[in-house]
């Protein structure tokens, strides 16, 4: 899902014939909040199954870099995205921004842990 939408969805709606950038915006705003809405549930489930499962530090670590990682996004990422989206619906015209290379390192950083957490656990039988 991240893959999907943070680096195919997210950059080529803004491509597309006839998006304009606040309908963009507007887009990006529900698609993401549904994504993360998602990826928090998951992020619940995952946490549950590995403390009922005791596994070996590893897995433990990766598991709690992508919920720091997402916890990071949902609490100090995307509230300045928000702020700055808001701006630019209400007609301002902005620099671009940092935040959306933080959100999208916070993005690359989650996808590299899950992958290794999905090696680490097919590796150890976890």
């Amino acid at each position: 899902m991240v893959l999907a939408i943070s680096f195919l969805e997210a950059p080529l709606k803004f491509r597309a014939p006839g998006v304009t950038l606040p309908l963009g915006l507007g887009i990006g705003r529900m698609v993401f909040r549904a994504l993360n809405a998602v990826e928090a549930v998951l992020a619940v489930a995952l946490g549950t199954a590995v403390t009922l499962a005791s596994p070996p530090v590893p897995v433990i670590a990766l598991t709690v870099a992508p919920v720091l990682l997402l916890t990071v996004q949902l609490a100090a990422v995307r509230p300045v995205l928000n702020r700055r989206s808001d701006r630019v619906l209400a007609g301002e015209r902005l620099p671009r921004s940092r935040a959306h290379l933080y959100y999208v390192a916070c993005e690359l950083a989650k996808v590299g842990a899950l992958l290794a957490l999905g090696v680490t656990v097919l590796g150890s039988g976890a």
